[in-house]
């Protein structure tokens, strides 16, 4: 298994709801790093941080209103489509037993999968799975190691 992550990916969601992110990510122990306010002008942009003894995990969200609907490329598509559909966001976690004790608590109705331990292999960890309240399906693991150099 590998200790840290190493990974320059950059997520960005698009959601019609910043206060929402903040209070829902928040509560799955992210911090507000950036929090630009939507006006009349611009959409709004929240940068989540959530540090980790194993790694960092960095999310965007970009909307704030209705307006989120009208971007480029996701304005072909009904509002109704669940947001991140067939898409995983993984994010590696230390104290996974910590976290999803917080999460039964505080997001339980959120939670699409207990938490369980898997092996595969050599390897075996925990993981278990959540829906945000814009639809991404969200997985929280132990660090495994995906061929990181």
């Amino acid at each position: 298994m590998a200790s840290t992550i190493k990974n320059n990916l950059i997520i960005e969601l698009h959601v019609p709801d910043l206060n929402v992110v903040k209070d829902f990510y928040s509560k799955l122990g992210f911090e507000v790093k950036v929090d630009d306010d939507v006006n009349e002008t611009d959409l709004g942009y929240v940068t989540m941080f959530r540090r980790d003894k194993i790694g960092n995990t960095l999310l965007n969200f970009y909307g704030g209103d209705d307006r989120v609907y009208n971007q480029s490329y996701f304005k072909d598509f009904p509002k109704d489509t669940k947001r991140g559909y067939a898409t995983e966001v993984t994010i590696p976690v230390s104290g996974i037993e910590a976290l999803y004790k917080s999460v039964t608590t505080y997001l339980k109705q959120h939670i699409v999968r207990e938490l369980v331990e898997s092996k595969d292999h050599e390897y075996k960890w925990k993981d278990f799975r959540m829906e945000d309240p814009f639809g991404f399906y969200l997985r929280f693991t132990e660090l495994l190691d995906w061929g990181q150099e």
